[in-house]
């Protein structure tokens, strides 16, 4: 049983706070191993989501997506209830995008069957069409694959505009697939997919994945999913929604560029950054794995961490919360500077420079 001391009086935001169970269910089989590292027993086999820390909704939806902590809060709510304590007094004064933004969005995602083939707009498109401040980059670090298993990323050869929403509108699953790249991947593999690039999960992928805070998807493939073509361009229709889509192809040092790996033995005295650096502005996505008998420091900020190995500590000058595999915590700004010992977990955090221009370039 966790617990946690502190010197602060009771009202003020300062320890890092454990997530509640936060399950999705979705059209697509899953959850398996997400229930093994949570230890959890699901209800269906198409619970393959789980939205960790979670400020905003699916798309759509007024609710399905919060996330509460172990006490029932929702957590939107404590972070507009007392920004300062979770960004940090600087950032709370700063435009963001509403009162509950933390400028990220982590799920852990196990696909028991190959996901889509979709596409997520950039800022620029979101903000002209969708009225919305975020755009959805996002990237994933594999915690365990299946042998063989596959990411699809980006067209292997240009496709024309035209072709490809023929090949759409007649649900060619095969064209699209075999113009994209097959990415084989592995466990400790960080794959960075920026907005506007064809993807798709494979089958026996299970990954931490870290967005901006938006659920904006342009599915190309609704033929594997529940969904209709309808459904399937953010009510935008495909005229408008396919502008949003890259058409040209993702070389092999385009891939590659896009890709980092951090082994599963790795250690390291600092959080190991798991992605590469165009991910930056969006998001930080590090390992943290102190070596035996030893901590690793990491800096005071908002931060969603997923505990992968081990038994251990989070400790601060604020205080100290006992942690153990598969614990999800929100940690707070409020927890000042601190440290990780006894535990390999991954840790996300918002962009660098976080979230300076992100209102006024929308609104200027």
């Amino acid at each position: 049983m966790s617990h946690a001391t502190s010197n602060r009086r009771l009202g003020r935001t300062v320890l890092p706070v454990r997530m509640a169970p936060n399950t999705i269910e979705h059209f697509y089989r899953g959850g398996e191993r997400i229930a093994e590292l949570r230890g959890l027993e699901l209800e269906s086999d198409h619970r393959p989501e789980e939205w960790l820390a979670a400020t905003v909704t699916r798309f759509g939806d007024d609710e399905v997506g919060l996330a509460r902590t172990e006490d029932g809060d929702l957590l939107r709510d404590l972070v507009a209830k007392d920004p300062a304590g979770w960004l940090g007094a600087d950032l709370a004064q700063l435009p963001r995008a509403g009162a509950s933004d933390t400028g990220v969005l982590v799920k852990l995602l196990d696909a028991a069957q190959r996901l889509p083939v979709h596409v997520h707009p950039a800022r620029d498109f979101a903000r002209s069409h969708l009225g919305c401040d975020y755009g959805k980059t996002e990237a994933w670090y594999v915690l365990d694959a299946d042998e063989g298993a596959a990411v699809y990323l980006g067209w292997s050869s240009d496709v024309l505009p035209d072709e490809l929403a023929e090949r759409r509108d007649t649900q060619d699953s095969e064209w699209m697939l075999g113009r994209m790249n097959r990415v084989p991947v592995r466990r400790g593999d960080g794959i960075l997919v920026p907005a506007g690039l064809v993807h798709a999960i494979g089958e026996g992928v299970f990954v931490v994945e870290a967005q901006e805070p938006t659920d904006l998807s342009i599915v190309l493939e609704w033929s594997v999913t529940t969904s209709s073509r309808e459904e399937s361009h953010l009510e935008l229709g495909f005229d408008t929604a396919m502008t949003a889509v890259t058409h040209t192809a993702l070389g092999v040092a385009g891939l590659e560029s896009l890709r980092a790996h951090v082994g599963r033995d790795s250690r390291s005295a600092d959080p190991i950054r798991c992605l590469p650096a165009e991910a930056s502005p969006f998001f930080r996505l590090d390992v943290v794995a102190p070596g035996e008998g030893e901590s690793v420091p990491v800096e005071a900020g908002y931060a969603v961490a997923v505990v992968l190995d081990g038994q251990g500590r989070l400790a601060s000058d604020e205080g100290e919360v006992d942690v153990e595999r598969g614990a999800v915590l929100a940690v707070p700004a409020g927890f000042g500077d601190w440290q990780a010992r006894g535990v390999r977990m991954v840790l996300v955090r918002p962009g660098e420079g976080w979230p300076v221009g992100l209102v006024r370039e929308a609104r200027s």
